[in-house]
């Protein structure tokens, strides 16, 4: 297949990637049909993992509430208390990171299941349904970050 010339920006009608009298007109003329590729046949798979995978974990987790740590680790982590939820949280959300940083994409999918897992679990001992956590959301959706961060309250012992 033919090397299609590269088009600059700067002046698109007249040379392009170094050879005199390649226009963007010319190099589509010159340029090979594209090959045109079938989608595959989809076959029936499992459901497709979307958000309401996080509703279905949090419903499960609220259903381990009080239930026998020694059989659930999720009423294990209930159990144990806030502090030690917000301890794993932060282990998971740490390790996240770093696969983050070292590149390690794979890796980082795996993490941040387990960051979403333990967030979860922390929302559950607090309180928080994650219908809260969309509406919060679904408001800030369409605001700039810097306009939303800007919005906030500022704390005065803040530095």
């Amino acid at each position: 297949m033919p090397k299609i010339p590269k088009i600059t920006r700067k002046n698109p009608d007249t040379k392009a990637a170094g050879k005199k009298g390649v226009t963007k007109k010319t190099a589509r003329k010159k340029a090979a049909p594209a090959a045109v590729v079938k989608a595959a046949p989809t076959l029936p798979a499992e459901p497709a993992a979307t958000a309401e995978i996080l509703d279905r974990l949090f419903n499960v987790v609220v259903s381990r509430q009080g239930t026998d740590p020694t059989v659930s680790h999720s009423a294990r982590l209930l159990s144990r208390g806030r502090r030690k939820i917000a301890q794993k949280f932060g282990e998971e959300a740490v390790e996240c990171l770093i696969e983050a940083v070292a590149g390690n994409t794979e890796e980082l999918v795996g993490e941040s299941a387990d960051v979403l897992y333990h967030l979860i679990v922390m929302w559950v001992d607090a309180g928080i349904h994650p219908s809260d956590v969309w509406a919060e959301l679904t408001r800030r959706e369409g605001t700039s970050g810097i306009a939303e961060k800007a919005s906030r309250p500022r704390d005065p012992l803040a530095v």
